[in-house]
């Protein structure tokens, strides 16, 4: 589940489509994000699942399951 509404997070800021959207893609190297763009990726996480996520956390980020995981982990505490 958190996979899934993180790709339509992620498609919709980078405009690309869902299905170019894996677990093992890299956020800025694969999807082609900037910093504006995971800014917009971090708040957009924060915001569907009610939570939010520290600067030092977000920079360790680089691929969308590395966001998946940080959402699991910040929903099961």
């Amino acid at each position: 589940m958190e996979f899934e509404k993180l790709q339509e997070i992620i498609a919709d800021v980078l405009n690309v489509d869902v299905k170019d959207v894996h677990m093992d893609s890299k956020i800025v190297d694969d999807l082609g994000a900037d910093s504006l763009d995971v800014f917009q990726i971090i708040m957009g996480i924060e915001e569907a699942f009610d939570l939010e996520i520290d600067n030092e956390d977000a920079d360790s980020i680089v691929t969308v399951g590395d966001a998946v995981e940080q959402i699991k982990n910040a929903t099961s505490n």
